[in-house]
């Protein structure tokens, strides 16, 4: 059966289509080939959020077409975000590409390739984002690219936000929940697998279940996962400040398998930046929230992300976020300079920062919050906590690094481990004897 090699870009709801779509693949008897040079077929999976991801999307799409030259690769397939944005400027431009699919089409990919390898490609097949969307019903052939003791539990698809800035709802459509039974029986089976934590993203995770017309959807199915024998650590991304609601801070709180960490991005603070920016909450509610937050779950770790340089962002603007960054003390910030992307709301703003003010303000909110994270990291040493276990780093094959509950992956700091041996996917008691700015540094006790 021929080889399929895939490249993956973009955010972790990206990764999880991506390993649907592999296991798809290999259920219907394909082999699967990290390696590009050995690939009958490549596929790479786009991201078209900012200019940033279309720029590597289409570095790495024209990478893969030059194995159709020098490897041994008969058909290129793209899919994604970016086919979805810019479909027929990528069939113009990269006549390599043999076929495109949509964020709807996925599934259609062993069918597609069964029929097609063997063939020259005609102009009729290769643009198939028309073809009506199909999502997955079932997960069970999965195949995890993250490591196995953790994965991303995607719970639905799209957005019905209309935030000025982002490009989604047009991409991937309103929000879309899976069934609670197919999220449920998806973790059994990542589970039994040997897979720990459970990251739960979508684009708007607390929106989770009011399309299939579910009181406190999010925490109705938390209230399932939690019996799941063997997830011991529960994640929450991507919930929109508007919808976080008393019961679920309440279940976050009570529940021990629900980690203490909530990811909330805020994008702005000031009252003027949020109404242009079509979000829907208001300081006033956003200080609400963190408070009744931090009433509830006193030591609960708080992320967010905001974005500098927004149309019509002045200094006050700007220096209102900074102060409200270093008044709540959050506990991990990710900081974005605008991007002006063409098919948005803001795009068509008037009174356009420029983009080296807007990089400099994300410089100076990154300073604050560096200094605010090593301040924080400092004040754990000597304290017991519990990690999770990751082996040895890819990077430094000498040392063994770990994650604590209010750490997420990839994207927050990590524990440096001395004198470990414990095996990755463990979770042991470590005491802290060493801080950096995003890193701690401890020994298993």
């Amino acid at each position: 059966m021929f080889k399929i090699g895939m490249v993956s870009l973009g955010c972790p709801k990206n990764t999880v289509d991506s390993e649907w779509a592999l296991g798809d693949l290999a259920a219907q008897g394909f082999s699967l080939t990290p390696n590009a040079e050995e690939a009958d077929c490549l596929i790479v999976n786009t991201c078209g959020f900012l200019e940033s991801a279309t720029r590597e999307s289409i570095d790495t799409i024209l990478e893969m077409a030059q194995y159709k030259k020098d490897g041994v690769c008969k058909k290129l397939v793209v899919t994604g975000c970016l086919s979805e944005r810019y479909g027929e400027s990528l069939l113009k431009e990269i006549p390599e590409i043999d076929h495109l699919l949509g964020v709807g089409q996925y599934s259609q990919l062993p069918s597609l390739l069964s029929e097609s390898m063997n063939k020259a490609t005609v102009d009729s097949e290769r643009d198939l984002t028309t073809l009506p969307p199909t999502f997955f019903l079932s997960t069970e052939h999965r195949v995890l690219t993250t490591p196995n003791y953790s994965a991303y539990l995607k719970l639905g698809e799209g957005c019905s936000n209309k935030c000025a800035f982002c490009i989604i709802p047009k991409l991937r459509g309103q929000f879309k929940s899976r069934t609670p039974e197919t999220i449920v029986e998806e973790a059994r089976s990542l589970v039994g697998r040997g897979v720990k934590e459970l990251n739960l993203i979508s684009q708007d995770t607390t929106m989770y279940g009011v399309d299939l017309r579910m009181k406190n959807g999010l925490v109705t199915l938390l209230r399932e996962l939690v019996k799941v024998d063997g997830a011991e650590w529960i994640r929450l991304f991507y919930c929109y400040p508007t919808f976080i609601t008393e019961e679920l801070l309440d279940f976050i709180a009570a529940e021990p398998k629900v980690c203490n960490y909530i990811d909330v991005p805020l994008q702005h603070t000031h009252d003027d930046m949020l109404r242009s920016m079509k979000r829907q909450e208001c300081e006033a509610g956003v200080r609400k929230m963190i408070s009744s937050m931090r009433s509830k779950a006193p030591d609960i770790a708080l992320r967010t992300t905001f974005i500098t340089g927004f149309p019509g962002e002045t200094e006050a603007h700007f220096q209102h976020t900074l102060a409200f960054m270093k008044e709540i003390q959050f506990d991990h910030v990710g900081i974005f300079a605008y991007s002006d992307e063409e098919g948005t709301t803001a795009f068509d703003y008037a009174d356009k920062v420029p983009p080296e003010l807007g990089a400099e303000r994300k410089d100076a909110l990154m300073e604050a919050q560096r200094e605010i994270s090593r301040k924080k990291n400092e004040k754990l040493i000597g304290s017991v906590v519990s990690v999770l276990t990751e082996g040895i780093d890819p990077e430094e094959d000498y040392i063994a690094t770990g994650r604590m509950e209010s750490q997420a992956p990839d994207i927050d700091g990590q524990v440096i481990l001395e004198e470990c041996d414990a095996e990755a996917g463990e979770i042991i008691s470590v005491k802290i004897t060493g801080a950096d700015d995003y890193d701690l540094v401890g020994r298993p006790v």
